[in-house]
């Protein structure tokens, strides 16, 4: 609601200033999309579960594409605040389909609400044709388990979800979600996420940004390669339109990677194809080998970042998954508003060769957090618990 009213009133804004304050309120509804990302990855089976997630992400993209489409139109015939009257529409279609999703049967069970996750799991084995399968739903709250089975109740009978163990989930005086991603069996997957997205987002928009600066004679030393001042609406958003389409061969190389070779494997190739695809721009190369290497590079960033977004839910337990999720996400929109002082910065200063040293050192430290990881998460059933030591 905050992201499509916010988004609609930003049409009407009277001033500079106040654009700016409205698209923030934009920006803070758009931090919980990670959300989606978390609750469609709660549904999907171990053993397809990467390329349903990479098919998710594709939609990512296909937005981006179609508001590169939509600028395209609409700016040279009308002005800016149709464009974001039109971009507002979809965000206001999305609230119709909030009242038919269903909640998480994990965190449901995991409340203890057994009742309404059986009830969503049974609604889902009919729409799909199917019988749930024998068993129960474990919880975490030991009077619900005491009252409604008996140990010769639940002999034959496995768990719908799988077990959440008594007590593990009680923790010392009031133990909030952010504060459980740094307890001891957490805070080295944590901290490894956090430099791992904020080196991605730092890489990926890093390229962004060196496509445009290079493509577009922005840069004091490239002014001769070519002007847009006479078509700067038209030539800055084919150009977004265009580079844009890089994202798809990158998402259909992660789809293919990722529930073959795993997680982390998936994302160390993938940087490897990205620093190689950097690594002659150290030197001056011609326009279209340059277009070509930044192409490259932008596919492999892309689909590094798709596989990580997945990765990250993955390797946390129900109680803390979005919010470990969440946080890395956000430490990674840091590396993403740093990012513009080194590819723009060190460009318009001549000094390119740095700023893409700076992105090869990136990829390294993030290839080295991918294997510093605990473990793989392909074709493992999620977690729903998490011990805590005193």
């Amino acid at each position: 609601m905050l992201t499509s009213g916010a988004g609609f009133l930003s049409t009407f804004s009277p001033n500079y200033i106040s654009l700016v304050i409205i698209r923030a309120l934009v920006g803070f509804g758009l931090a919980g999309g990670h959300v989606f990302l978390t609750w469609f990855l709660e549904f999907v089976p171990p053993s397809n579960r990467g390329m349903w997630m990479v098919i998710f992400s594709t939609f990512w993209t296909f937005g981006t594409i179609f508001e590169a489409s939509l600028a395209w139109i609409v700016m040279p015939r009308l002005n800016w605040r149709w464009l974001l009257a039109f971009s507002s529409v979809p965000s206001f279609v999305l609230l119709l389909f909030y009242g038919v999703a269903p909640e998480s049967p994990r965190y449901l069970s995991m409340k203890g609400s057994r009742s309404d996750a059986l009830q969503i799991l049974e609604k889902i084995a009919s729409v799909n044709q199917a019988k749930l399968p024998p068993g129960i739903l474990d919880s975490c709250r030991p009077s619900v388990m005491e009252e409604e089975s008996t140990p010769s109740d639940s002999e034959d009978m496995s768990p719908l979800l799988s077990p959440l163990i008594k007590n593990v989930m009680q923790s010392k005086s009031g133990f909030s979600s952010v504060s459980m991603l740094f307890s001891s069996n957490l805070i080295q997957t944590t901290l490894l996420l956090w430099v791992l997205f904020f080196g991605n987002a730092f890489s990926y928009y890093g390229v962004i940004l060196l496509t445009s600066k290079l493509s577009s004679g922005q840069s004091g030393c490239l002014q001769s390669i070519l002007s847009y001042r006479n078509l700067q609406y038209v030539g800055l958003y084919a150009d977004t339109f265009i580079t844009s389409l890089a994202e798809l061969p990158g998402l259909l190389l992660s789809a293919m990677l990722i529930d073959r070779v795993g997680r982390k494997q998936s994302m160390a190739f993938m940087f490897a194809l990205a620093f190689i695809f950097l690594l002659p721009l150290l030197s001056h190369q011609s326009a279209v080998l340059t277009t070509c290497l930044l192409f490259g590079a932008r596919m492999c960033t892309m689909g590094t970042f798709t596989v990580a977004c997945i990765y990250a839910p993955e390797l946390y337990p129900t109680a803390v998954r979005a919010t470990g999720a969440g946080v890395a996400s956000a430490v990674g929109r840091i590396g993403g508003m740093v990012c513009p002082l080194v590819a723009v910065g060190l460009v318009n200063e001549c000094h390119l060769t740095e700023a893409v040293v700076i992105f090869l050192v990136s990829i390294v430290v993030s290839v080295v957090c991918i294997l510093l990881f605990p473990y793989e998460t392909k074709s493992q059933e999620l977690s729903d618990t998490i011990v805590i030591s005193s």
